[in-house]
């Protein structure tokens, strides 16, 4: 969440950078509005409580010395009284209106940083570089590819599940296990990440302490009857592993990988990618994840970009980096690069993962904080970045290595996690 200090001390750059996402984040009727409003009832009430308190020690005084003199003082204890009752009273307006500050200053988006381009729609965000050079021939959809293999079956996902869930089989099973491997080994030998395997289930703390709570509760699965959701992604358990604690900054900053099974309704998104494996509600990925500096948090991100990138080179995938403009980055990112991996049947860029540097909006919600030497504590910056979505993976593989005679050679990377499998045929 955004620094409840600069909210005051900071007002006027604080709403524009938060702006940048919008007019109507800011608009009369937005939870910013909502917010600054009743930061201004509680210095109102503050103010009132401190006269209050100012009365309350001179009819005091003014008590103590009527009885010492052995005068009546009933009046000034009745007056007593009265300032006791809206003591109280104004106690309960200053606790309702913390409590309704609270929960509007969850609903505010991370403030941008200055150089998230402006744009009002995912085609105005900014190709920064390219790698490969994408297969330009005519290659079926994963769809048809694995149909026609007998490795993905549609028909038995929807019997078992529903619409938007899969049975991955056979060699493209073994692929999905490949990958997960690969990628976790790629990024703990190499990369230097520390592996973590978390739960799958996260409570509604957990889930506020990363931003996916309050605002994204129509996209989670929660279980009936308990305060647990199924996580959409890693970032959750794993940023949270340090929730509520202080860490040294010598220590920073700490790196995690972790292999997750991911859970998303996808209630925005009716008829987009119906068809395959691209937009599903079970998947798997491979996340990374940073606890930070603020001042480290951008080369840093830099520096996870580089790693999702080397998964794409290792396996030969031609790929494109963009930056997100103001109209398509996420509700608690301050800074985000995507990866697009080329898909040949579509003639296009899709998405592989998304890379974030969040400042210390989460590190806020979730109370991560850092201590230098002799200072206070303040919250950490956080990063994290699909390293990567393992079902897009499969599917990139499926097309740009498509065969015209039906078969799919595996990457010669793969190949080892597969037992020497060298092409995926009949």
């Amino acid at each position: 969440m955004i620094d409840r200090q600069a909210l005051r001390k900071e007002f006027d750059q604080l709403q524009a950078a938060i702006g940048r996402r919008g007019e109507e984040v800011i608009d009369p009727g937005s939870a910013w509005a909502k917010m600054t409003e009743l930061d201004k009832r509680q210095r109102e009430l503050k103010t009132a409580s401190e006269t209050l308190a100012a009365d309350r020690k001179r009819v005091s005084k003014l008590i103590g010395q009527k009885k010492s003199k052995g005068e009546d003082a009933s009046e000034e204890l009745a007056a007593m009284g009265e300032v006791s009752r809206q003591a109280k009273e104004l106690d309960a307006q200053a606790r309702d209106a913390e409590a309704e500050f609270a929960a509007a200053l969850l609903e505010i988006p991370n403030a941008l940083h200055e150089s998230v381009p402006a744009g009002s729609s995912e085609d105005d965000n900014v190709e920064l570089r390219r790698w490969g050079t994408p297969r330009c021939d005519e290659v079926p959809a994963h769809w048809d590819i694995g149909t026609d293999l007998g490795i993905l079956d549609f028909e038995a996902g929807a019997t078992l599940a529903g619409s938007r869930f899969t049975v991955i089989k056979g060699a493209a099973a073994r692929m999905e296990r490949a990958l997960m491997q690969f990628m976790l080994d790629l990024h703990a030998d190499k990369h230097g990440y520390e592996e973590v395997w978390v739960p799958a289930i996260a409570n509604s703390k957990t889930m506020t302490g990363t931003g996916q709570l309050p605002k994204f509760a129509d996209d989670l699965y929660k279980l009936e009857g308990e305060d647990q959701y199924l996580i959409p992604t890693a970032e959750v358990p794993v940023t949270n592993l340090y929730q509520d604690t202080i860490l040294d900054a010598a220590d920073l900053p700490k790196r995690h990988c972790a292999y997750t099974p991911c859970f998303r309704r996808e209630a925005g998104s009716a008829g987009r990618d119906e068809r395959g494996i691209i937009r599903q509600h079970q998947f798997d990925k491979v996340e990374l994840v940073h606890i930070t500096t603020p001042e480290r948090a951008l080369s840093d991100l830099d520096e996870l970009v580089g790693h999702a990138e080397a998964v794409l080179e290792a396996l030969e995938l031609p790929y494109r980096t963009v930056q997100l403009c103001t109209a398509d980055i996420g509700f608690s990112s301050q800074l985000t690069f995507d990866l697009e991996v080329w898909l040949p049947s579509q003639n296009c860029y899709r998405e592989i993962s998304s890379c974030s540097s969040f400042g210390q909006f989460q590190g806020r919600r979730a109370g991560i904080r850092y201590r230098e030497e002799g200072g206070k504590p303040q919250p950490v910056a956080t990063l994290n970045g699909s390293g990567l979505a393992i079902g897009r993976t499969l599917v990139a593989i499926l097309e740009n290595y498509w065969q015209e005679d039906g078969s799919v050679k595996v990457p010669a990377v793969l190949q080892p996690y597969m037992g020497g499998m060298n092409v995926i045929s009949k």
